[in-house]
């Protein structure tokens, strides 16, 4: 008799087929045209927050919140929350060819969005966007 509630063993046999098709995997990070022109950015911004002898600002915790879920997601691909199909945007269909879209919170209501794709080799983390709470809320329709 298995004593454990249904719900329970789904997400145990997604979490083991996650972990099957991490194995032996290289993950990579790779940022959009976009994501990759406002983390260049944020980066010039830093650097001369720097100079001026700044220690603490919006721009550097924002930054490493972007660095530190860099980080994570070469660890886990799987560490943002998953979009439902249905509210996957028609921009990042018809843009990006995409069939799944996740999530991640970043520092002061930023979100980073990605999609997963990869072979039997690697798996890429492709970064469509990192964009404020009102921007993200455009892009996906929510007033």
């Amino acid at each position: 008799m298995d004593l454990q509630p249904k719900s329970k063993i789904k997400k145990s046999n997604r979490k083991c087929k996650r972990d099957m098709m991490l194995r032996d995997k290289e993950v990579k990070v790779k940022l959009s045209e976009e994501a990759d022109k406002v983390y260049q950015e944020l980066n010039k911004i830093v650097g001369e927050e720097k100079l001026k002898g700044i220690e603490s600002s919006f721009h550097q915790t924002l930054l490493r919140s972007i660095n530190r879920v860099k980080n994570l997601l070469k660890q886990n691909p799987f560490a943002g929350d998953q979009v439902p199909k249905r509210l996957i945007p028609k921009k990042y269909i018809q843009k990006f060819d995409v069939d799944n879209v996740w999530r991640i919170e970043l520092a002061d209501r930023w979100r980073l969005m990605y999609t997963l794709t990869g072979n039997e080799v690697e798996i890429i983390t492709f970064v469509m966007d990192i964009f404020n709470h009102r921007d993200y809320d455009k892009v996906f329709g929510y007033k």
